[in-house]
């Protein structure tokens, strides 16, 4: 799963970097930049849609804010504006997105990517005294260059149908598949990786993605991801700055072994 991560990133770059639409509209862009990113938050996504007043021109890149935490378009109000609470979809299973009815509209043509600097996932052992609770010890997963890695994610949109006027609420899942390689040390599963030259198929708003793009990465691709042992201040979502990131030398390189 993956349910925590960060980005240093904010839209302006990304578009830059992207030749990318920025329809984000912020008026601090380094709003987007966390070190903790957790469910609910609001987060970057990249999309790719027809302009919707010239629905034949080719489709562009654009950087779109959602809520991390999918609403199927059917969910019902639970107030005016407000959607009612459901599950928690902040995580889709790539191999049941094609039929699990909260995904599979999404799935046909609402498919977006979740930039990230990397995640975090906990690796449980024992209680030290061989008593009392697990121990549960944070890791950082990134690319060893400190680059980007872009998941991938589903989008919907939410309206309240008794209210037309009202604005509509964009929201997203990362889609999670089994682990590989090393990464599977620390957990038996991880987002899943959406390589540069899969892009057009996979954001295409007109057609399907092929299948093999959902069945996960082989452990070669993810060979330059590389987990480290982290601070347990990210157990706490209130922390949120670059003291997140600084490895735990306390844990040292023995924890993987």
């Amino acid at each position: 799963m993956c349910g925590r991560y960060a980005t240093t990133t904010n839209p302006g770059r990304l578009a830059a970097e992207l030749d990318a639409v920025d329809e984000t509209d912020l008026d601090d862009p380094d709003e987007t930049v966390s070190y903790n990113v957790a469910p609910t938050s609001q987060v970057l996504t990249v999309v790719e849609r027809h302009e919707h007043d010239h629905p034949d021109d080719d489709p562009r890149l654009r950087i779109r804010r959602m809520r991390w935490g999918l609403i199927p378009h059917w969910t019902k109000a639970a107030e005016p504006g407000v959607p009612a609470k459901g599950k928690p979809l902040f995580n889709a299973r790539a191999d049941k997105i094609v039929t699990a009815p909260s995904f599979r509209d999404s799935a046909k043509s609402k498919r977006c990517l979740v930039p990230m600097d990397g995640w975090y996932e906990w690796l449980v052992g024992p209680a030290p005294t061989g008593k009392g609770k697990a121990v549960k010890k944070p890791f950082f997963m990134s690319h060893a260059d400190g680059s980007q890695i872009y998941m991938a994610g589903l989008w919907s949109v939410w309206r309240d149908r008794s209210k037309p006027d009202a604005q509509p609420l964009m929201s997203c899942t990362i889609l999670t598949t089994d682990a590989v390689g090393e990464l599977a040390r620390i957990h038996d599963r991880m987002p899943l990786p959406m390589p540069r030259e899969h892009w057009d198929a996979w954001l295409d708003p007109d057609h399907p993605a092929p299948a093999e793009l959902l069945g996960g990465p082989a452990a070669d691709e993810v060979a330059n991801i590389v987990a480290r042992p982290v601070s347990t201040l990210v157990n706490n979502v209130r922390n949120n700055g670059p003291e997140l990131l600084v490895p735990d030398e306390e844990a040292g390189q023995t924890t993987l072994l």
